[in-house]
C-alpha cells in the first residue's frame, strides 16, 4: 500500500508538470496553427476566440451570445485526459505501478479543470475570491499577454513550459 502511495504521488507530480508541456503544445501546434486537414481546434481558438477576446476591453466578455466560445468543447476534456495518460499507462504497464496512472490521471483532472475554471474566470469576471489572489493576478497578466503576442505565453495553469521552452513573456 506504501509503494502504491508513493508512485501516486510520483504520478501526481510528474502529471503536473507533463500537463504544462501537454497544454503548452496543444496550444502552439494544434490551436494556433491547422493540424493538415484537422481544422477544428485551429478555428475554435484561433479564428474565433482570439477574435472575439483581444488585449483590449474585448479581453472581457462584451456579447453574452460570445459566452460559449469562452470554454472548450466539452467532450474536449475526456479526451485529452485519455491522450495524456498514454505515456503513463505504458510506464506503469512495463514496471507494474498502477499508482503512477492514478496520480497521473488526477493530475490531468485538477489540471484541466482548473485551466477551465481560470479561463472562465480571465474572460468572464466576477470578483470571484480566486480573481482576488495574486497567483490569479499573475496568471490573468501571462494570460492577457498571449491575447496580444498570440505566439508568446502558451500556458494558462502553470507556466513552466513557457519558461522552459522561451515563450514566456513576463508581465
Amino acid at each position: 500500500m506504501l509503494t502504491f502511495l508513493i508512485w501516486t504521488l510520483v504520478g501526481l507530480a510528474v502529471g503536473v508538470v507533463f500537463a504544462s508541456f501537454f497544454e503548452w503544445t496543444l496550444h502552439r501546434y494544434v490551436m494556433h496553427r491547422p493540424l493538415g486537414s484537422y481544422r477544428y481546434p485551429y478555428e475554435r481558438h484561433a479564428l474565433i476566440h482570439h477574435r472575439i477576446f483581444r488585449a483590449d476591453e474585448s479581453y472581457h466578455l462584451l456579447n453574452e451570445h460570445d459566452k460559449a466560445t469562452i470554454p472548450m468543447a466539452w467532450w474536449n476534456g475526456p479526451v485529452m485526459i485519455a491522450l495524456c495518460q498514454l505515456p503513463f499507462l505504458s510506464i506503469a504497464w512495463v514496471l507494474g505501478q498502477w499508482g503512477l496512472v492514478a496520480g497521473s490521471v488526477t493530475a490531468f483532472i485538477l489540471y484541466y479543470s482548473a485551466y477551465e475554471y481560470l479561463h472562465w474566470c480571465m474572460h468572464l469576471p466576477r470578483k470571484r475570491i480566486v480573481e482576488r489572489s495574486g497567483i490569479f493576478f499573475r496568471l490573468n497578466g501571462h494570460h492577457l499577454l498571449h491575447h496580444r503576442y498570440m505566439h508568446k505565453n502558451f500556458n494558462v495553469v502553470l507556466p513552466l513550459a513557457d519558461l522552459c521552452l522561451g515563450t514566456l513573456i513576463p508581465r
